[in-house]
């Protein structure tokens, strides 16, 4: 009997996606809806384990981790690619690692549900409603104003669309964007310091890499106009969170609408629960029906596959993502 773990199952949801009962007769399932940061505590608890599904960047495996796991032999990550792996390591080890497809429209559905929370000041309209008040903001207009978008991949081109829905002027830049690639996507095609500059709303849409980490610093932020909104729902580590917490404090940008963070879980006394000027969510953009049902349903199915020693969607150091599907979530 092969012993297979679901990590960081935080709704307790894993097992309602996924033909998981096809998996009873030849392995053993344990669901962990905690999360552990502690590398040690988390070797001790995946020890027995040959198989680990797990979330994508939710829980971490770099070499030191895998080393420590003799047992493990397969690990079934959600999603078309996980920065949280060490590839390389898992190829020496010899651990089998797999992905899945992925929604290609949720992140983005997620940007619009916080850009038009942000602009219409929701969070605070539905406490008052609530409380028994009635119109205590004055919401802003997005038509005729500019979207900055950081990236212009599968989820920054969705964005750009809804954006030009909504009547707004699109602008972009990110380290490998064209003139010609942005007009693909109804876009302008800027410099990284007029997008800061020039855009009302700042939306971010690229990987986390060590070119984009802390892509997004003071002197970025000091660019910005007064008014402007930042909103992340790619990965926390973008923006560099001391610049943002400090450039919300003195109120050199209006607000952030977020949905990712350096720690995740966010620690609970962390300043980003208590700004007024902060609008935020769990990192829940890719929480959907949709996406569950390709991250699980096509992870049961490599699990499946491995057992039968024809290993699937196989992501290695040379093949390091496999294909999105079209479909939305």
């Amino acid at each position: 009997m092969h012993k297979i773990a679901i990590l960081d199952d935080f709704q307790n949801t894993s097992l309602k996606f996924g033909d998981w009962a096809s998996l009873r007769n030849q392995a053993e399932i344990t669901v962990f809806t905690d999360h552990i940061d502690n590398e040690d505590a988390l070797v001790e608890r995946l020890l027995p384990f040959d198989i680990l599904c797990v979330m994508r960047e939710r829980t971490w495996f770099p070499r030191s981790v895998l080393a420590r796991l003799p047992n493990l032999k397969m690990l079934a990550s959600t999603g078309p690619w996980n920065a949280a792996i060490d590839i390389e390591a898992a190829d020496d080890l010899g651990i089998t690692v797999c992905g899945t497809a992925s929604s290609l429209t949720a992140a983005a559905e997620q940007t619009w549900a916080l850009i038009l929370a942000a602009a219409r000041d929701i969070p605070r309209e539905v406490a008052s409603f609530r409380s028994g008040g009635w119109q205590v903001s004055v919401g802003r207009d997005l038509n005729g104003k500019t979207i900055g978008l950081l990236g212009l991949g599968y989820s920054g081109s969705v964005t750009a669309r809804v954006a030009q829905a909504f009547g707004m002027r699109t602008i972009a830049w990110s380290q490998n964007m064209t003139a010609e690639s942005a007009a693909t996507h109804g876009a302008q095609y800027v410099s990284k310091d007029k997008l800061f500059a020039t855009s009302d709303i700042l939306s971010i849409h690229v990987r986390l890499s060590e070119r984009t980490r802390n892509l997004i610093d003071a002197r970025e932020l000091s660019l910005m106009q007064a008014h402007a909104l930042i909103v992340n729902t790619a990965r926390g580590p973008i923006v560099n969170e001391e610049a943002l917490i400090d450039a919300l404090k003195r109120k050199q940008i209006a607000g952030a609408a977020l949905d990712v963070f350096d720690v995740e879980p966010l620690p609970q006394n962390h300043p980003f629960r208590t700004m007024d000027n902060v609008i935020a969510t769990s990192h829940i953009g890719y929480v959907t029906e949709g996406s569950y049902e390709f991250y699980y349903g096509e992870s049961v199915e490599n699990i499946q596959a491995w057992i039968k020693g024809k290993p699937i969607r196989t992501l290695t150091a040379e093949r390091r993502e496999i294909s999105y599907r079209t479909t939305a979530s």
